[in-house]
């Protein structure tokens, strides 16, 4: 079963490459893969939301979303796993950004993504969730166009973001109620 699901995703990776990556799209998607280096983007967008007490709350769990997530897919799930990159297996794939120096399952840049934006999502007016949604969804596509997360990489990544931005979120409402009680 392992196979199946290997090769399947290879295939897919495979097919991206050969069908829908285009000269006059790599510069896209290569920007939108780059916004997710680091969770950078997200940890200042967390960052600028606490600023304004209006937006403190949607802050508090865009942070606690980004630590659940890295603490399950960067220190533990990616160590654990330690699945290979595809450009390095998958015959015939080539990446069209710089080598990646860890392992692949589950995508970072995805679950970082979705933990904040998920998060943002559940605590910002809903316009600004779905704009989050909408780019967290971008940025994992991203990752397959550059040839860099198996398809399944990513599914992983997406799991484990909206469960670290349901945590999140969910840590900061009980924390803001603890607060209320409190004498």
């Amino acid at each position: 079963m392992l196979d199946f699901l290997q090769a399947l995703d290879g295939n897919i990776l495979l097919f991206i490459q050969e069908h829908l990556r285009q000269p006059w799209m790599d510069g896209f998607w290569k920007a939108i893969t780059h916004l997710g280096d680091g969770g950078f983007f997200w940890i200042a967008a967390a960052a600028a939301l606490l600023l304004w007490k209006s937006t403190r709350k949607a802050g508090i769990s865009a942070s606690f979303a980004l630590v659940i997530g890295a603490l399950i897919t960067n220190v533990a799930l990616k160590n654990l796993v330690a699945r290979i990159r595809p450009y390095e297996v998958v015959e015939g794939l080539m990446r069209i950004i710089e080598r990646q120096h860890d392992f692949s399952f589950p995508s970072g840049h995805t679950c970082a993504s979705f933990a904040a934006a998920f998060a943002l999502y559940k605590t910002l007016p809903r316009r600004w969730g779905i704009t989050c949604l909408v780019l967290a969804a971008l940025i994992s596509l991203s990752r397959l166009y550059v040839g860099v997360h198996y398809p399944s990489d990513v599914l992983g990544g997406a799991a484990v973001g909206i469960f670290a931005g349901w945590a999140g979120a969910a840590l900061a409402e009980y924390i803001s109620e603890k607060r209320k009680q409190a004498p």
